[in-house]
């Protein structure tokens, strides 16, 4: 059934967990998301992000089509959203489609016109019903980790003035996560985590979720967050199932094939997520 973000979030609040938030490039991957998410009984969100069509995968107009469909025949609550975008036209086209969320990411522009920029978001998406993400502070790609620069982390005071003024559902912070693979452990700043969450009065969101330890993911949701984005991880499963298989004559047979591996990898992060291993 098709849910809203802050339906969905709201529930994570009552049973202190998180939710996976899962990019579905494909309709394998939106097929073993909520196949995952059915057997675990547990919500779920999937999302398009803006880079993906720039990385000439699926159109928001097909794949977004396919992603609303799935859900609103999924047995499980279904969140559909579209993951940052950063052009507010590319936004209104997932709202005009039905997506029940969105984030505006602004996270690398100067606060005074991520503050306006998302904003206008907000009013955007009431217009829709729908809920918006935004973020402050920077996940980038490997400085956050191999330098741990701590000037592109969230600033919990500069946090909760924009959570106030701008009106969003979820905040989206930087604490030591990244985007994509992990070449050593991640170090997070979970006193900064605390800090943010003793100051914003709404859902937090862990994005670059993927390869972080399950203690970790256990101490992130202790604290607050409600959200955790993944993928790579996901995606990597599915890659590493075809090519271990032998035979490679048909694109149907390595797509069952993925789409088993990344099921399984989904259910694994729902279920601690979850809380319950």
């Amino acid at each position: 059934m098709l849910a809203s973000l802050t339906e969905i979030l709201n529930y994570a609040d009552a049973k202190s967990c998180a939710i996976g938030s899962f990019n579905t490039t494909g309709m394998e991957c939106v097929e073993a998301v909520i196949a995952a998410a059915e057997e675990a009984n547990m919500p779920v969100i999937l999302m398009h992000a803006q880079v993906h069509e720039e990385m000439g995968l699926c159109k928001l107009d097909h794949i977004g089509r396919v992603m609303l469909a799935l859900a609103d025949t999924a047995k499980v609550p279904v969140g559909v959203h579209l993951d940052h975008g950063t052009d507010l036209a590319y936004l209104k086209k997932a709202l005009d489609l039905g997506f029940t969320s969105i984030m505006f990411d602004g996270s690398t522009l100067p606060y005074k016109e991520n503050f306006a920029l998302t904003s206008l978001a907000v009013e955007m998406a009431a217009r829709y019903g729908a809920d918006v993400e935004a973020e402050i502070g920077s996940m980038g790609e490997r400085d956050a980790v191999d330098g741990n620069p701590e000037s592109a982390y969230t600033d919990p005071d500069a946090a909760k003035l924009f959570a106030e003024t701008t009106g969003i559902d979820a905040l989206a912070c930087s604490f030591g996560t990244v985007h994509g693979i992990y070449f050593k452990e991640p170090k997070l700043d979970f006193p900064r985590l605390e800090k943010i969450k003793s100051l914003v009065d709404i859902p937090l969101v862990m994005h670059g979720g993927s390869g972080v330890s399950d203690e970790d993911y256990r101490r992130v949701i202790s604290l607050g967050i409600r959200k955790i984005n993944y993928y790579t991880y996901m995606a990597k499963a599915g890659g590493s199932a075809v090519a271990a298989r032998e035979d490679k004559t048909y694109f149907h047979d390595l797509a069952v094939e993925a789409t088993a591996a990344m099921k399984a990898n989904a259910a694994h992060a729902i279920e601690i997520f979850a809380g319950k291993q």
